[in-house]
């Protein structure tokens, strides 16, 4: 059965109602479901008969064959504006109940899903409540559903009350319950809370893994709790349940920088590759900036050789970071200097670097040095990928201050990697590359941005 006809058939059932209810009726015709359908069909039935369309949505998602997608969920809160229309989802259970339809946990599930998807943590409760007045009992995911919500809003309580609720009903908790009860408990800084939990989960035979343990030792670095943060990195290094990994490392390193422990902040780098655990780019970037920010940029400069002989770091990442650096103190030479280096030794920079530096150039109204740089890291293929506000900057002032040879060649790069003109550039830019008669390159430029409308 195809859309046209899965929606003709809906509108019969829709004015000659016979008794039979929308999913029995559905049940029955056994329309072909895909993504496109089920979204072709919302759309069909949005505003005038949205009831009727989400009634079809619930019930195409646990059909034989078919699920929705977190893209069809998103989808379908948009074009039925649930986030601003919660009034929806209750007209929909009320409507189970006044026709009498049979109503299973899957359904339910699917409502829950919609209230996840628009954030509706309330209404996700109300629902959640509901499901005793059909004699119909949540499961553990339908809980997690809502505990997540709770979380996020940060009505840890109201998560807690859920988790015993849980018990009492019947269901044990699972690691998902756990990371999200651990994650929302560190949230609001209630940090022993959460260590606890980690007891109480292993005592119902659930081992936490790597991301709940470097959760709370992240909130206890941010609380500026680094002893007992170290006891629980002791406590990963020992085994058991889980490793430490670069994100918990790097966690302590930054709590340490922040209070101005350089020692231990290097102690911990140490410590890490002694474990076997290579730093990362964030890592770098911690460490770099921290010891900028304190005006330690010799220490900066030989941390790179440390990054790159130890950790196998690139040199590429450990200069792009100082170079990023120096522009936020405003050390443009320096910074400019130690790029141009970089490009002399072949060292790749990153596009963050490259867009700064780019950027700052152009606040300068220094775009010709801009455009020569950018052309010399496009002629050693080092940039796959940069802001493209970027190329329509520099070429408008390029075009400004007559520099059309420049321009051109800009532009013609610009073709080549199909970036387009952005506004409020693009109108000027064409504008003097018409009248220098490069009509065939404006056209050209002109029909990049069509392709990508």
């Amino acid at each position: 059965m195809g859309i046209a006809s899965i929606v003709d058939t809906l509108y019969t059932h829709l004015h000659k109602n016979n008794g039979i209810t929308i999913e029995n009726f559905l049940s029955k015709t056994k329309p072909k479901l895909d993504s496109q359908c089920v979204i072709q069909v919302l759309t069909k039935f949005y505003p005038t008969h949205s009831q009727l369309g989400v009634r079809f949505f619930i019930w195409a998602g646990f059909q034989t064959g078919y699920r929705h997608s977190g893209y069809t969920y998103r989808k379908a809160c948009n074009l039925l504006q649930i986030d601003k229309n919660p009034e929806i989802i209750c007209d929909l259970i009320k409507s189970y109940e006044v026709e009498g339809c049979v109503v299973n946990v899957n359904m339910f599930k699917e409502v829950l899903k919609l209230c996840k998807e628009a954030q509706l943590v309330d209404l996700s409760l109300w629902v959640l409540r509901k499901m005793k007045d059909f004699n119909l009992q949540p499961d553990t995911v339908m809980y997690n559903v809502v505990i997540k919500l709770f979380c996020k809003k940060g009505d840890v309580e109201m998560a807690e009350k859920l988790l015993k609720e849980m018990s009492l009903n019947g269901f044990c908790p699972n690691l998902i319950t756990y990371m999200t009860m651990i994650k929302g408990l560190c949230n609001v800084g209630r940090l022993e809370d959460a260590y606890s939990m980690v007891k109480v989960m292993r005592g119902h035979g659930c081992s936490p893994n790597s991301v709940v343990l470097s959760c709370i030792l992240d909130g206890l670095c941010r609380s500026g709790s680094m002893e007992r943060a170290l006891e629980l990195l002791d406590e990963m290094e020992k085994g058991g349940d889980c490793s430490p990994n670069v994100v918990t490392y790097t966690s302590l390193i930054q709590g340490f920088c922040k209070s101005g422990q350089w020692t231990e902040a290097m102690n911990i780098l140490d410590r890490m590759r002694g474990f076997g655990c290579f730093a990362n780019h964030v890592t770098v970037f911690t460490l770099i900036e921290s010891l900028r920010t304190e005006g330690r940029l010799e220490e900066a400069y030989k941390l790179v050789d440390k990054f790159v002989v130890e950790h196998c770091v690139s040199r590429g990442d450990c200069y792009s970071s100082l170079v990023i650096s120096l522009i936020r103190i405003k050390k443009l030479e320096e910074a400019e200097k130690l790029f141009k280096e970089m490009l002399a030794a072949e060292i790749k920079p990153d596009t963050l670097a490259s867009s700064l530096l780019l950027k700052e150039f152009c606040s300068k109204d220094r775009v010709l040095d801009g455009f020569y740089l950018l052309d010399t890291v496009e002629n050693m293929g080092f940039l796959s990928s940069i802001d493209t506000d970027i190329y329509s900057i520099i070429l408008i002032g390029l075009c400004r201050e007559n520099h059309l040879t420049e321009a051109t060649k800009l532009a013609k790069i610009m073709l080549k990697k199909s970036v387009p003109l952005r506004p409020p550039y693009k109108e000027t830019a064409i504008d003097v590359l018409r009248k220098y008669g490069e009509k065939d390159l404006v056209n050209q430029l002109a029909a990049i941005h069509k392709e990508l409308r």
